[in-house]
């Protein structure tokens, strides 16, 4: 139950004044929320800068280009002349010191006269700028008398804003939220606060959205650091809470004598790396101990973590448990099945697939099966949390691309068992700095070397103005039989970034040009059709694949050797590197062509430099902490920490490990959340939406 005192917090943004159906769609877009966004979700929206209305010059002294506010008398009016409804309405007004003119285009009725009554003194606040030698403020942002200036804020914060809410509106709809706060205990502790110079959170929450100092509003300033060491505190505390809940004792433990993973590693066409071998062996420790596993194994791009999973689990299915391994998508999960379904049959190891394809009498079988005990691993989507899927004795979770799924599914699939023992596959390697931050703490494998035998990748970056180039070139690799991924960033046609080919176009243009040997695949279709077309450049009946992002992950083509990403400069770094590992998967070896178009931006040119330079996902992924900072460097989002809305991890990285610290002492203290701290410790898990570590408080 959420707690009382934080009521007024989770009040719909509808209930303020001003704020109808039409804001309230785009409040939803703006907060990024599905339903309409709360009190909460308001305050949490941070200003990117400020406006400083404090400069009060002399009209001569002016510094054309800056916002001033001006103290005038107001002259004359002109009016634009009747039928020229383009021509601005022009306001003369003066000081001692020279003459300003105040231009407003097409104003509503006798919105001016009343605004800026001739003969009367007002205070004008706007950007001035010189144009035919006068100088002028085209709108003002602000006109108010001498009653209006005590009351004027002479720095406003400046919000992000989606298309169609005025900055106005949004302002208003905070300061109403604001006088609603209503007065919260403080979680953090008092030697916290004393270390960290940390102002309490009502406080932080003022200056940041009417603040007094230009310096209020800046990321490493004391009041956003606050609410990000909040944020950080409630994520850690909820991880704290996730794992104290998996690491319970465990009961009789143990992995099984081998004879499974003698088998697949025998039936292997390659010998595992070193890393792997590590992992394997760390796995394999973990299931002897007397508390459950939660271990995340990193790997690049074809780095092999499938493999040491199977292996997981040909370990437990020896000890005769059973294991799950869900996939984000089901593209992804039918290449997991393919991988394992060769070699666990040749071990003996039982083996299905579960996605939303398998219906009527083929689940039902299915399910009974595994049931029954007959199936010793099963694939699949979150699929595999339904309530009809029962495991006969569920003893590892393997769960893939762990940044897609939430507390919640973790749970709902080891809640399937008893003690389940959990394995976290990431395909993205994620900087050290940022794994205590996502994954809490865990134990952590890292696969670093590639299997033997594969090729390094040629990356060249073109600009776009050589397209034909690219274009010949392709066709002469096609006449060789060489298998080509053509990739684009958009499905169909957007208004909005017209100059980008979109994949159906770019399909329909090489077609034209290669014939019936090019083929399209990409998101909006349907998953059936998806497989087809993917069989098809597989076999090599298609051998020209033109596709969006849909094949960044779960795609093995051992054959297909070259890429062309176009509009490469519009990717980031995490995602290039992926799409780029679905070639070089062979003994040949591979070339990527990065298509961008100029001029590029310092961000990009950087972005595409290290690329270029580099195929270590490890170090990729450090670059991409250090050159985009808050940017998105587990590829979930486009701002911020995965998963945080106001940490950043180039600013707030030292109250990571604060904040760690934090919850494992209070873990240590207080792990039910028992009384004054426990309280308010649990509104600060509400407010920032880790509440669903809540319900573990009462968990077994």
């Amino acid at each position: 139950m959420r707690p009382e005192r934080l009521n007024p917090l989770f009040v719909p943004v509808t209930n303020l004044a001003g704020v109808g159906p039409k804001q309230d769609k785009l409040f939803r877009y703006l907060l990024d929320r599905s339903e309409t966004p709360r009190l909460v979700d308001l305050l949490l929206h941070l200003p990117a800068s400020v406006i400083d209305r404090r400069a009060r010059p002399k009209i001569r002294d002016v510094v054309p280009g800056t916002v001033v506010t001006l103290e005038v008398t107001v002259d004359r009016h002109r009016p634009a002349p009747p039928g020229r409804s383009r021509a601005p309405y022009l306001v003369y007004a003066s000081d001692d010191t020279g003459d300003v003119l105040l231009t407003f285009f097409r104003p509503k009725g006798d919105y001016v006269e009343r605004l800026l009554p001739v003969g009367t003194r007002r205070y004008v606040s706007g950007t001035a700028q010189m144009f035919d030698g006068t100088l002028q403020i085209v709108h003002p942002d602000r006109v108010v008398d001498e009653a209006g200036l005590a009351k004027l804020a002479l720095i406003e914060p400046v919000y992000p804003l989606t298309e169609g809410l005025a900055l106005g509106a949004l302002r208003r709809a905070v300061a109403q939220a604001l006088a609603r706060l209503p007065e919260l205990p403080e979680w953090i502790a008092p030697d916290v606060l004393r270390r960290c110079g940390f102002p309490p959170l009502a406080e932080a929450l003022r200056r940041l959205h009417a603040p007094q100092e230009l310096t209020d509003v800046l990321p490493d300033g004391p009041f956003w650091s606050r609410l990000a060491y909040d944020e950080l505190l409630a994520g850690q505390l909820a991880l704290a809470l996730v794992r104290a809940q998996l690491r319970r004792p465990a009961g009789a433990r143990h992995a099984g004598d081998g004879h499974l993973r003698r088998r697949i590693i025998d039936a292997l066409p390659y010998a595992l790396t070193h890393s792997q071998q590590q992992a394997i062996t760390a796995i394999a420790h973990d299931l002897t101990q007397p508390v459950r596993m939660l271990r995340l194994l990193q790997g690049d791009v074809g780095s092999g973590k499938t493999v040491v999973a199977l292996l997981a689990a040909a370990a437990v299915a020896e000890a005769g448990g059973q294991s799950a391994l869900m996939a984000p998508t089901e593209i992804l999960a039918r290449q997991h099945h393919k991988t394992i379904a060769p070699l666990a049959e040749a071990a003996g190891v039982r083996v299905a697939i579960l996605t939303g394809r398998e219906k009527g009498k083929e689940r039902k079988t299915l399910l009974a099966r595994l049931e029954a005990g007959e199936i010793d691993l099963l694939v699949g989507t979150h699929a595999l949390i339904q309530d009809d899927v029962t495991f006969k004795t569920l003893a590892l979770a393997v769960v893939d691309e762990q940044h897609r799924f939430g507390v919640r599914e973790r749970l709902a699939l080891t809640d399937k068992g008893s003690a389940v023992d959990v394995l976290v596959l990431s395909a993205t390697p994620i900087p050290r700095t940022l794994v205590l931050t996502y994954f809490g703490d865990m134990d952590i494998s890292e696969l670093r070397e590639k299997p033997a035998g594969r090729q390094p990748i040629d990356t060249r970056a073109v600009p776009s103005t050589r397209l034909n180039e690219v274009m010949d070139a392709v066709g002469r690799a096609l006449k060789t039989g060489k298998r080509v991924y053509w990739i684009c960033p958009l499905v169909e046609e957007s208004e909005k970034i017209d100059f980008l080919i979109d994949a159906e176009q770019r399909f329909a243009s090489l077609k034209e040009r290669f014939g019936d040997r090019v083929g399209l695949v990409h998101g909006k279709m349907k998953g059936t059709e998806k497989d087809e077309v993917m069989g098809r450049f597989a076999t090599g009946d298609i051998s020209l694949l033109v596709a969006t992002t849909v094949v960044e992950v779960g795609v093995d083509v051992p054959a297909a050797t070259i890429m062309v990403i176009e509009n490469a400069e519009r990717f980031g770094l995490a995602q290039l590197h992926q799409l780029r590992g679905r070639i070089g998967r062979g003994s040949e070896a591979s070339t990527c062509v990065l298509l961008y178009r100029e001029p590029l931006s310092e961000m990009s040119q950087a972005r595409l430099r290290v690329i270029r330079d580099t195929t270590d996902g490890f170090r990729i992924a450090e670059e991409d902490l250090k050159l985009r900072g808050e940017g998105d460097v587990l590829g979930t989002r486009q701002s911020g920490l995965p998963g945080y809305r106001i940490a950043r991890p180039e600013v707030h990285a030292q109250l990571i490990a604060q904040a760690r610290n934090e919850a494992l002492r209070i873990m240590k203290d207080n792990p039910k959340l028992a009384g004054a701290e426990g309280e308010s410790l649990r509104c600060l898990l509400y407010l920032f939406e880790r509440d669903e570590a809540v319900s573990l408080l009462g968990a077994g």
